[in-house]
């Protein structure tokens, strides 16, 4: 009897598929949700921007336990996998991703709920806890700065020169981004980055003659 490659293919599928246990899928979702609150942690821990968005924390878990499901379903059945290639191809996610650390803890989520659905449960949870150990380390060791925008009101530009002098010793970096001249006065924008809590040279900045006025505004967009 001749075998057609139809029949090739057929066989193929058949011992390519298998059945999915409810042992499985409950060590599936513990591993992953176990997984997931450690990505939770380390993220709440090592976030360094101003506004903490816990909502984004906890997708992070379902993103771990959601794509360990998939991965499951898909490692079980060939023939559901093509199907789920071409429905997730139409999927798009239009979510603005405003800190560039967020997008390495969703594609984290995302490779440990692969890994843990493929059933290398040891590499998911050895390599995700040196992964968060190395972000934790860092993220200490990382010397914190915040970026400001200093707005300075002077009479004339005789005190331009006093005035970028002492914002130089006082900030870790300065760059000016306008500079406005009227009758009235003149106006400097400045962008600085300076350490936590070391604010006081604003206050210096109105001992200087000739300086009406300065304001320090939070910027989250410091030019490098």
């Amino acid at each position: 009897m001749m075998t057609t490659f139809q029949d090739i293919l057929k066989d193929s599928f058949l011992q390519n598929s298998s059945n999915i246990t409810a042992v499985s899928i409950g060590l599936t979702l513990l591993l992953a949700f176990v997984v997931g609150v450690f990505i939770f942690n380390i993220y709440k821990k090592t976030y360094q921007s101003v506004v903490y968005t816990k909502s984004f924390n906890i997708s992070l878990i379902m993103m771990t336990m959601v794509t360990s499901l998939v991965i499951l379903a898909v490692t079980s059945n060939v023939v559901l996998s093509l199907g789920m290639v071409g429905a997730l191809s139409i999927v798009r996610f239009r979510s603005a991703v405003k800190d560039p650390m967020d997008i390495v803890f969703m594609f984290w989520s995302i490779a440990a709920g692969i890994i843990i659905g493929a059933g290398f449960y040891m590499l998911g949870i050895v390599g995700s806890l040196v992964l968060g150990i190395i972000l934790y380390v860092m993220s200490r060791q990382t010397k914190q700065e915040t970026p400001y925008m200093l707005l300075v009101n002077m009479a004339d530009g005789l005190a331009e020169k006093q005035v970028l002098d002492r914002i130089k010793s006082g900030t870790d970096k300065y760059l000016v981004r306008s500079k406005t001249v009227q009758s009235s006065g003149m106006e400097l924008t400045i962008e600085v980055r300076v350490k936590e809590d070391e604010l006081s040279f604003v206050n210096d900045l109105l001992k200087i003659e000739q300086v009406s006025g300065a304001m320090l505004v939070s910027s989250n967009e410091f030019s490098s």
